[in-house]
Parts: C-alpha cells; sequence; structure tokens
C-alpha cells in the first residue's frame, strides 16, 4: 500500500478514536504517532512518559522538548520495575511483566482524565520481533494504530521526514534492561553503567550503539558502516570502557541489529 494511503488510513483509524493517550519515549515510532494524533485530535490527545532507570537520562529531556514543540500535552510519571522481582530477576517474559504494570498504569490515566483509548507506536516492523510485551498489550486492550494502518518503519521514516520531525532519522531506542541476558540479575548499578558505556561512545561520533552486558564482558554492536571507525578508536573505548568497571571489551562484527539478545527465542 502506498504511503500516502497508509498515512490517509493511520488518520482515519485515530479520528474515530475521539481522543487517546500515547505512551510517548520520543522515539522515531511514538513521535510520528503523537503528531497525527494531535493533528486529527488537537487536545484530545495526551502523552505520558514513563521515567526510571531503564529508560536512558537523556532521552527525557529530549522527549520533553519534542512534546513541547508539537504543543502536546505531556505527563510524565515514575516507574519502579526494578522493585519487582518479575523484572529484576530477568526471565526470558520480562518484558511482560515490564509492559503489563505500564500500561496498567496508562489505563488508568486514562480514566481518570476520561481519554477513550490507549496507544502504543508498535509498528508492523516489530512482528519480526520476540516481543512477550504484547500478551500484555493484548490483555489490556492497548491499540496500535501504526500497526492497524500498516506502517513499517521505513514507512515511519519517510512520512517523518516528509513531516520536517526531528526525529525521521534517529536511531532506534529500546529498555536498558534489552542489554542485559536473559537470567542474568537487573541491577540500578548494570543499568547505569551501560547507559554511561553507551554515552561514551556515542560523544565520539557514533550514533547507533548498543552494549551489551556481561558482568565484567561487554560486547558493543555499531552500525555496519561504522565498523572501520571504532577500531580507529580502539584505544579510546577501550579505556573508557574499562574505567566504567568492564575488564574485557569486545566488538561484535555482525554490527548493530535490533533485538540481537532475542536471538534463538521463539515469537
Amino acid at each position: 500500500m502506498p504511503l500516502k494511503r497508509k498515512t490517509e488510513k493511520l488518520k482515519k483509524i485515530i479520528r474515530s478514536m475521539g481522543s487517546c493517550l500515547v505512551a510517548f519515549s520520543g522515539g522515531v515510532d511514538s513521535t510520528f504517532l503523537l503528531k497525527i494524533s494531535k493533528d486529527c485530535l488537537g487536545s484530545k490527545v495526551l502523552a505520558v512518559t514513563a521515567d526510571s532507570f531503564t529508560y536512558p537520562g537523556e532521552e527525557l529531556g529530549s522527549a520533553k522538548r519534542i512534546a513541547s514543540g508539537l504543543r502536546a500535552r505531556h505527563v510524565i510519571i515514575k516507574t519502579f520495575e526494578l522493585a519487582r522481582k518479575d523484572f529484576f530477576t530477568n526471565p526470558v517474559n520480562r518484558c511482560y511483566y515490564c509492559k503489563k504494570e505500564l500500561f496498567s498504569r496508562l489505563k488508568e490515566i486514562a480514566k481518570k482524565e476520561k481519554i477513550n483509548f490507549v496507544v502504543d507506536a508498535s509498528n508492523a516492523s516489530d512482528k519480526d520481533d520476540f516481543r512477550p510485551g504484547n500478551l500484555a498489550k493484548n490483555e489490556l486492550k492497548i491499540r496500535s494504530p501504526l500497526i492497524e494502518a500498516g506502517f513499517t518503519k521505513d514507512d515511519i521514516r519517510s512520512a517523518s521526514r516528509k513531516l520536517n520531525l526531528v526525529t525521521w532519522d534517529k536511531p532506534s531506542l529500546a529498555c536498558l534492561a534489552s542489554r542485559i541476558p536473559y537470567g542474568q540479575r537487573i541491577s540500578r548499578q548494570a543499568l547505569s553503567r551501560i547507559n554511561q558505556a553507551e554515552g561514551a561512545i556515542k560523544r565520539m561520533g557514533f550514533r547507533q550503539v548498543r552494549v551489551r552486558h556481561y558482568d565484567r564482558l561487554c560486547r558493543i554492536e555499531i552500525d555496519k558502516k561504522e565498523l572501520a571507525r571504532v577500531i580507529k578508536n580502539r584505544a579510546r573505548i577501550v579505556e573508557k570502557l574499562k574505567k566504567l568497571g568492564y575488564n574485557y571489551v569486545a566488538l561484535d562484527l555482525e554490527g548493530y541489529r535490533s533485538g540481537s539478545m532475542n536471538e534463538g527465542y521463539l515469537k
């Protein structure tokens, strides 16, 4: 289906809702969804961002600026995943428990605000990944308008560029806990180390970075086009990450790929 028709379908879906609460991270997908929702429903849209230790600190400020630029009502809530055993013990279905708590909170806010639907920014490309959180989404009847309209990640970037959204080429975001192998305990210290490590590499000019955490060892994923430049910066990267507590610093020669920690798990 042409992008123009998908966009028309998306607008029709959102208008039919009457009002909606957007689970807003400030990433490519949720920014596009918030923009279209705001255009269609105006003041009947509320953006809600969850702030926790699993959310990169610099992204909170970015989310605030983006929501303000779109003139959208924006609320920030605190979430405490690390207080939940079914989260910090990091089972394979960890994402289910996290999403169940988050979406339950969003449903409560929507009810209080008399908003008809809670929507998230999942897209058609996400169907290729292992997503335990989808069960929570289905149980709580969270809508995914981008999937309903057939939008892929590439569609969203193309449409965002046409709308002059600053996020159109923003690197993909993901919960910091997704850097830790299933079964390895998630701690505030580990999340902080991952966040600092990724930040240090990004400040060297790399955009799409994942630091996969294995206690004292880390595996760096970088866009394939930048692998040669990583080697040139090898000494600086190793020095920075060893100061953060990693004894061994490895480079993944396959490069960055979304959901690499899910490889081997069935959908």
